[in-house]
């Protein structure tokens, strides 16, 4: 059963193992792996952060799993156990400003390549959470579609991540109360929603994301990235104002 420590409306789960991270070692020699995972891709505000953690083989801490499955108050005190138990990790960010020139796949790329750098060694494979690879050469990497429930390195990632972000937003909503960045971290919510239609964005929003078409006050902020070949690219994000 779920005990209070996981999120209302979380479902029962298997937890992560260490089943990928063997492959990998037995198909590829690789001694060193680490899990990857990113929080903020979807958020209106703030950075996409993303987290690299080397874990080993070792048992994880009770209760590990996805940190969209677990209270707040778990979520932080199992990010603390973590930080103390991994073999090392590593955050990596990309700005509101970077993910407007780039693009968010192309940010994805650089926070978490920033985030691998910083590692004290360089890992030999990656385990990424999803099924697209946004990292690419010259890394090793195996894709996992939810990889932060399956796979303890991952999951671990995925925890850390979401509870640094979170802090990181709570910090930058200090002058901006009315947004509401304490409680929705950036992400659309009708608090977020309605300072945005009253006040515009903050210097923390993302300005080429496709929210700023239904502020027609606002909408002369926005940014638009044109490649090198005079086209214009998809436009990130929803519009989400149905008050």
């Amino acid at each position: 059963m779920i005990g209070a420590a996981y999120a209302k409306d979380a479902m029962p789960y298997e937890p992560p193992t260490h089943t990928v991270e063997r492959s990998l070692r037995a198909t590829t020699g690789a001694k060193i792996v680490v899990g990857i995972d990113e929080v903020g891709r979807g958020a209106w505000a703030g950075p996409v952060t993303v987290c690299a953690a080397v874990t080993g083989l070792r048992r994880p801490p009770e209760g590990l799993t996805d940190s969209k499955l677990l209270t707040v108050k778990r979520r932080t005190e199992l990010a603390e156990e973590l930080r103390k138990w991994v073999t090392s990790y590593a955050l990596g960010h990309a700005s509101p400003e970077e993910i407007d020139d780039l693009g968010m796949t192309a940010a994805l790329r650089l926070a978490a390549v920033r985030a691998l750098e910083t590692l004290p060694v360089r890992p030999d494979a990656v385990i990424l959470d999803g099924k697209h690879d946004y990292l690419g050469a010259p890394w090793r990497v195996r894709t996992v579609i939810k990889g932060d429930q399956s796979c303890v390195a991952v999951a671990a990632a995925s925890v850390i991540a979401k509870v640094q972000r979170d802090k990181m937003m709570a910090e930058l909503g200090i002058d901006h109360a009315d947004f509401g960045f304490v409680d929705n971290a950036g992400y659309p919510s009708p608090v977020h929603k309605a300072a945005l239609a009253e006040r515009g964005p903050t210097p923390y929003h993302r300005l080429s994301w496709a929210y700023l078409d239904a502020l027609p006050q606002w909408r002369h902020l926005k940014k638009v990235r044109s490649w090198v070949d005079g086209s214009v690219p998809e436009i990130e994000g929803q519009l989400g104002f149905d008050f």
